[in-house]
């Protein structure tokens, strides 16, 4: 019975021993201020990267309404050169030509939106066969390919 004495307080002395050494190891102090260190300046970036992207789209909103602004304006000279000047010649009024360069890039802008979602000219509509494993036919030459298409 007194060696079951003697190895709990063995391990209690290991046990408080570890605990105390690690609690006065200057490395585990300095390992404990690190990751406090480590944990602020995450969060310090996080919120870095929120102000960021709150400040871009702040400043996509103020470029879209500068610009809706700017447009607002041009359209308002271009219709009071026409009624203060009604005699002027359009080849110098320099808001009719701006106008009508203006009306043909936007058609050009819908147009190319349109065909970004038409599908590609060269894209395959049913079932190409690719990862088939049929064995394709190897045409070495021109003559041959022609000869194959007719």
């Amino acid at each position: 019975m007194p060696w079951i004495y003697a190895l709990a307080g063995l391990l209690a002395g290991t046990v408080l021993g570890f605990g105390i050494s690690r609690l006065t190891t200057p490395g585990y102090k300095k390992q404990k201020s690190l990751n406090k260190d480590l944990e602020t300046a995450k969060f310090q970036l996080e919120q870095q990267k929120q102000e960021l992207s709150d400040h871009f789209a702040q400043s996509a909103e103020m470029l879209d309404s500068l610009g809706k602004e700017y447009t607002r304006l041009y359209q308002h000279m271009a219709k009071t050169s026409s009624e203060l000047l009604p005699n002027m010649p359009e080849q110098d009024n320099p808001f009719a030509q701006k106008v009508a360069s203006h009306n043909s890039t936007t058609q050009d802008a819908q147009k190319t939106a349109d065909s970004v979602d038409e599908a590609p000219k060269d894209y395959a509509s049913g079932a190409t066969g690719l990862l088939r494993e049929q064995k394709k036919e190897i045409l070495n030459s021109p003559e041959e390919a022609t000869a194959k298409a007719s």
